[in-house]
């Protein structure tokens, strides 16, 4: 697959012309409150990409939400339901670690066709960045750990039910295993209500690199799972997901790679346990969009956590995927 990209203006170094669209709206703010999630941390990656000159405002595109159609190719129907009406029990609300509410609920339909959205974005462009979504914690039948529905997999099955491709692949490198998207992709049931399933059970190629000793305890397993050991720093995970990729792509051949890309594998996370750098995280994606581009397969990407102690860190690891991407994909090919 050949794609065309634009080129960086050679006049003006610090205009960083973006081959590919990134996808945001203002309503990807989560009305949570007070939360160790960082609700804000969308809009403050969006005005520092502007502010910086490392984007334009023609770069972004606005999504729509995905339709409950889109949604009910993952989740089990009685699930939408209780969260369109409201009425998940103690034990759903709890699981979810965020306040349960209607705009909740629409910020993360919202979500999903952001990614639905940079999924069509990157089979024309070769790539494409929702600043937002990787809720790959949520369960067809129920949410976890601040994901209430999963925008990456309903992203694959639309493109899948559309045609657009027949095979995907999740590249995970949030510090927190993708227990979600493990068990829709899985052969094995997980889920308390009947499991939506797909004609082909080996459609997806799922591949997660996370702190072992982290959230969460239980872990279905995923195609291919790097269990990290506390404390890993920049050249052994990039040693560890060098291998991962390569491994991966000779078992398996994908039309799209779905890469979640946590800021949370960084030493200062609140969250999590490993001692990545800021710039030990921009090699990791400039990684994973250069064995993509090389082998011509696209990307989309989404963000995931990222809970620095300085909010501002997070927002830096955010935008350097940005970065990261257009310094890879703005080469001349």
């Amino acid at each position: 697959m050949i794609f065309a990209f634009r080129r960086a203006n050679p006049l003006n170094a610090e205009c960083f012309m973006l081959p590919f669209k990134l996808v945001y709206s203002d309503d990807y703010y989560l009305p949570i409150g007070s939360h160790v999630f960082p609700a804000e941390k969308y809009k403050l990656v969006h005005d520092r990409l502007l502010a910086s000159g490392r984007a334009e405002p023609s770069d972004f595109v606005a999504p729509r939400p995905a339709t409950d159609e889109d949604v009910l190719l993952v989740h089990t129907p009685q699930y939408v339901h209780k969260l369109k009406t409201g009425t998940l029990n103690a034990r759903e609300e709890l699981e979810l670690e965020v306040p349960y509410s209607p705009e909740l609920v629409r910020a993360f339909w919202l979500a999903a066709g952001g990614s639905i959205l940079s999924a069509h974005h990157a089979l024309n462009d070769g790539v494409a960045i929702n600043i937002g979504g990787g809720f790959h914690h949520a369960f067809p039948d129920h949410g976890e750990g601040f994901c209430v529905i999963n925008d990456v997999a309903i992203a694959i099955r639309r493109m899948q039910r559309d045609k657009k491709i027949r095979k995907a692949m999740t590249i995970d490198c949030d510090v927190h295993h993708g227990n979600g998207t493990a068990a829709i992709f899985s052969h094995v049931e997980h889920s308390r209500d009947r499991l939506p399933r797909s004609s082909n059970a080996e459609d997806v190629f799922t591949i997660s690199l996370h702190q072992l000793n982290n959230y969460p305890a239980l872990k279905p397993p995923s195609s291919l799972d790097l269990n990290l050991p506390d404390g890993m720093g920049d050249a052994d995970y990039l040693a560890c997901l060098s291998d991962a990729l390569s491994l991966g792509l000779e078992k398996f051949e994908p039309e799209l790679i779905c890469y979640i890309a946590g800021a949370d594998p960084y030493g200062e996370d609140q969250l999590g346990g490993l001692s990545l750098t800021i710039e030990g995280l921009k090699q990791r994606d400039a990684l994973v969009f250069e064995t993509s581009k090389a082998r011509g397969i696209p990307v989309m990407v989404t963000f995931a956590g990222g809970y620095a102690l300085k909010l501002e860190d997070t927002v830096t690891i955010h935008s350097n995927t940005v970065v990261a991407a257009g310094e890879v994909f703005g080469r001349q090919i």
